[in-house]
């Protein structure tokens, strides 16, 4: 597998560049991201590779940056994102903006990139919450630790409102509700009987 390209940038366009490394010219599909880091063309450069293998063909995925890559993999382990959806997502925004639109549970942000529907934005937040925040900048980290009113039981009764379909974010919104109302006892069969009756009200 290739895992690292390093050669001369013979051609680029905003979504793939062409890599001379020692007289093979390799095609890389990349995000805008990693496109706007590009030196011009002639000169060398340096790409972080993901190899997708597929039964038809071999795809060659390049990033500016490390975090960039690894991002991507986390997106591409989540059921339904493939590869090239990953690159377009990446391509929406920057690697540290996504993750703050996915700890904040924010929909919005994540719809408005092009190709991802709501369905596709509340799985990437259901599968990459609690896996967000190396992603983030330090100041963001902070933050988020700071706001986050949700301990280990209220994480499970998110994931059981979530696997009873409803989103991620209404259940939030039932759920500090709840909490705040005191009006049950903190066991996960009362926390999760009274947020589906607020959802349900």
């Amino acid at each position: 597998m290739i895992g690292h390209l390093r050669g001369r940038l013979l051609h680029k366009k905003p979504n793939s560049v062409i890599l001379d490394v020692q007289g093979i010219g390799y095609e890389v599909c990349i995000p805008l991201t990693t496109f706007y880091e590009l030196p011009g063309e002639g000169n060398e450069v340096s790409l972080n590779i993901h190899t997708h293998v597929r039964e038809d063909a071999l795809l060659l995925f390049g990033f500016h940056t490390r975090r960039e890559k690894d991002f991507f993999l986390k997106l591409i382990s989540i059921s339904g994102i493939g590869p090239k959806l990953a690159v377009v997502i990446l391509s929406g925004a920057r690697v540290e903006e996504l993750a703050a639109a996915i700890s904040e549970s924010n929909l919005p942000r994540l719809t408005a990139i092009p190709g991802v529907g709501r369905k596709t934005a509340e799985r990437i937040i259901l599968e990459l919450k609690s896996q967000i925040t190396a992603f983030l900048l330090p100041e963001q980290a902070e933050a988020m630790q700071k706001g986050n009113v949700f301990g280990a039981l209220e994480e499970d009764v998110l994931s059981a409102l979530v696997n009873l379909g409803y989103p991620r974010p209404a259940a939030e919104k039932s759920l500090k509700s709840v909490l705040k109302s005191d009006r049950c006892e903190r066991t996960f069969e009362d926390v999760l009987r009274n947020t589906l009756q607020s959802l349900s009200g």
